[in-house]
């Protein structure tokens, strides 16, 4: 499952430099050498919707932690290449937040409490799947 927001609550902002690293630590690449993280778009119409997509989000007030727009890969000049991507202080008015991505992008969102993490992603229009994590069995059973 392709998780591609998430929902921050609190002090869980901390962790978004240690996201960052991480996704700038990614390997992209052929799908076929061993070792590629994230391979290319399927076609060229996609990564570029990716592209706008990021493009719009940084548009409308998102912060662009890391940016996948200009990926190049050596020996592969004609690619559909996305590199990682992510996009913090998304709201859900934001185009990027309405429309599915489907490439290589996180997109961060904060809220301040549990409670307002779970009214948000389930004002979401499309109702995909999620994951939570926890060290609270409490806070898991609630959600």
């Amino acid at each position: 499952m392709a998780l591609s927001v998430a929902v921050m609550v609190g002090e869980t902002k901390n962790w978004i430099p240690e996201i960052v690293e991480k996704a700038r630590n990614m390997k992209v690449g052929p799908g076929t050498q061993e070792g590629v993280d994230i391979a290319p778009m399927c076609y060229p119409e996609l990564r570029d919707r990716v592209k706008m997509l990021i493009g719009t989000a940084e548009k409308e007030g998102a912060k662009l932690l890391l940016d996948g727009r200009n990926c190049k890969i050596e020996g592969y000049p004609n690619g559909f290449w996305v590199g990682p991507t992510v996009i913090d202080e998304v709201t859900a008015d934001m185009t990027c937040y309405k429309e599915e991505i489907f490439g290589p992008v996180l997109s961060i969102v904060h809220v301040d409490t549990l409670d307002d993490a779970i009214e948000f992603i389930n004002k979401n229009q499309y109702g995909n799947g999620t994951g939570f994590f926890t060290r609270s069995g409490a806070a898991a059973r609630k959600y």
